[in-house]
């Protein structure tokens, strides 16, 4: 989103030709179940529109600019338009469920990565699509937060790279999660992470990426 409208056909091409390592993206779910390809639940902040993506059928959303001539993608499109890995973000147990079924019909298992912040959703797309890997978000949290990964059956945590701390990331080792940091944007952010050990970053910017193995 750093280099392109976020959330678009033309972001995630970007991020393919500069040699990103996977695309992260967001899914809700629009008035008529269609799989929509957003991080906000209304539309305000990347689009001409107003109003929630639940509360719009999935015409309408099309119908709406989503930056630079952009039209709001569905998820089908883009795993038609891209070959990376992705690992894909859901809100709730609604968008599992509706994941779940493009997940089978398509065979996604070993390209697509679910991420969520609500342990209930990690848990329910676990659930329903066997040996899917998980990862559970989270911005503030506790000292559960390696438990509650467990027990949903994450294999990753992501964590607010501005308030990670090096206990955090080893307990969560320990226990065997992957751990990755977000977002990283700076060098000293991504001095952080290198001193952290995490086992990735995620980035709105490429350029983050080269950077990385200069310093390597």
């Amino acid at each position: 989103m750093g280099a392109e409208p976020e959330n678009t056909l033309r972001s995630f091409a970007h991020a393919e030709r500069a040699g990103m390592d996977a695309i992260e993206l967001d899914l809700h779910l629009s008035k008529d179940g269609a799989l929509v390809v957003m991080h906000d639940t209304e539309v305000d902040r990347t689009t001409d529109g107003t109003g929630p993506i639940a509360g719009q059928t999935l015409a309408e959303l099309r119908e709406l600019d989503a930056g630079k001539g952009e039209r709001i993608p569905v998820f089908d499109e883009v795993l038609d338009a891209v070959r990376s890995p992705l690992q894909a973000e859901i809100k709730d147990t609604a968008a599992a469920r509706a994941l779940a079924e493009v997940m089978h019909a398509r065979g996604l298992t070993g390209r697509v990565e679910v991420s969520s912040f609500h342990d209930e959703a990690v848990a329910e797309i676990g659930a329903l699509v066997p040996g899917v890997r998980t990862v559970l978000i989270a911005s503030r949290w506790g000292t559960d937060v390696v438990d509650r990964a467990t027990a949903v059956g994450a294999a990753t945590l992501a964590l607010n790279i501005r308030r990670l701390t090096l206990e955090v990331v080893e307990r969560a080792h320990a226990e065997g999660l992957r751990v990755i940091g977000w977002v990283v944007n700076t060098e000293d952010q991504l001095q952080l992470a290198r001193a952290f050990r995490l086992d990735g970053v995620t980035t709105d910017f490429p350029e983050i990426r080269r950077a990385g193995r200069a310093t390597a």
